[in-house]
């Protein structure tokens, strides 16, 4: 049976200053024994009072060397508590991107409002995005918006 875990850093991100400008939000890595699997990711605008429809996107890029290096970590909490620890790393507001070779490759595109959801689920098991197991690889999830400074949550699910 899989093992499916949910990464939730809990906190707050801010686009950038910068209008049309991508951050790095967060990351995921595979575990040297066990592939990770991305089943879903999502997104919620936390804009109060907002005049203006504005929107923000998030960009899932892998890449084939690990292109972050920093951020705060995210334990991934598995959804049956009987599951082990997962094997995959994460963490968020990972600020130096540092490009390796190969890379990146953009997988998915999806967004939300400035005041609302958004998301993106894998049709079935075939649209996973996966990262193999002992690769010195990275997913991260750029967040890119015509507005500057837009508050936002976002959370994804792995499978092992």
């Amino acid at each position: 049976m899989p093992m499916v875990y949910t990464c939730v850093p809990g906190a707050n991100q801010t686009t950038n200053g910068s209008a049309n400008t991508a951050n790095d939000a967060a990351w995921t890595k595979p575990g040297t024994a066990r592939s990770s699997a991305i089943k879903s990711a999502f997104i919620t605008g936390k804009g109060a009072g907002l005049t203006t429809i504005s929107g923000i996107e998030i960009r899932g890029e892998l890449w084939t060397t690990t292109a972050s290096s920093t951020g705060t970590s995210i334990t991934p909490t598995p959804a049956d508590q009987q599951m082990s620890a997962a094997a995959s790393t994460a963490a968020f507001s990972a600020t130096t991107v540092t490009s390796g070779t190969g890379g990146p490759s953009l997988q998915i595109a999806f967004g939300c409002g400035a005041a609302g959801p958004g998301g993106w689920v894998a049709q079935d098991p075939d649209s996973f995005l996966v990262i193999n197991a002992a690769a010195n690889r990275s997913l991260d999830w750029f967040n890119i918006s015509g507005t500057i400074s837009l508050n936002f949550e976002m959370s994804w699910t792995i499978q092992e």
